[in-house]
């Protein structure tokens, strides 16, 4: 029995006229989501940097070119103070560059320094770890039918799709 179990049996308890079938799916879906970030975190102890400054400079390398905020900010679904924030603290780092495009002022463009795409190089190894860890007990067929499941579930809920 799991977390989601033994808060679905207090609900039931409590107000058992309420169906928590969708709990079964979602709050573990939450759950996991949670604890992954907390073992991120805790992976990239040392590094000099948090789970969110290394999606941002991960959302740069995965593009292989500069990036708007604005899109950046869609991509990692982080808020434009946030980007901004942590934009602030890359740039000083000297791990992204940031520019006024000359034709365009509307938007400041990001790009990663070479000591940025070092850096993302280096911890996307830890950051992969982690995850697999996390599903090392399915075999590769359970993993990949979890990963179509998800994704449907995925393509419902997101926006950005």
């Amino acid at each position: 029995m799991d977390y989601v179990d033994r808060m679905r049996a207090e609900w039931a308890r409590t107000l058992p006229e309420i169906d928590t079938a969708p709990a079964a799916v979602v709050a573990r879906i939450s759950r996991i989501a949670s604890l992954m970030t907390t073992h991120l975190d805790e992976a990239l102890t040392g590094s000099g940097l948090t789970r969110a400054e290394l999606d941002l400079l991960s959302a740069l390398r995965r593009a292989d070119r500069p990036m708007r905020a604005s899109e950046v900010s869609t991509v990692t679904q982080a808020s434009g103070a946030a980007i901004t924030k942590r934009g602030d603290a890359l740039e000083r780092a000297g791990l992204i560059h940031r520019a006024v495009p000359d034709r365009d002022r509307r938007g400041v463009l990001l790009s990663l320094t070479e000591e940025g795409r070092a850096t993302v190089d280096r911890l996307i190894p830890l950051r992969t770890a982690v995850e697999r860890e996390a599903i090392e007990d399915l075999d590769p067929a359970e993993a990949a039918q979890l990963a179509s499941l998800l994704s449907r579930v995925l393509i419902r809920v997101d926006r950005h799709a």
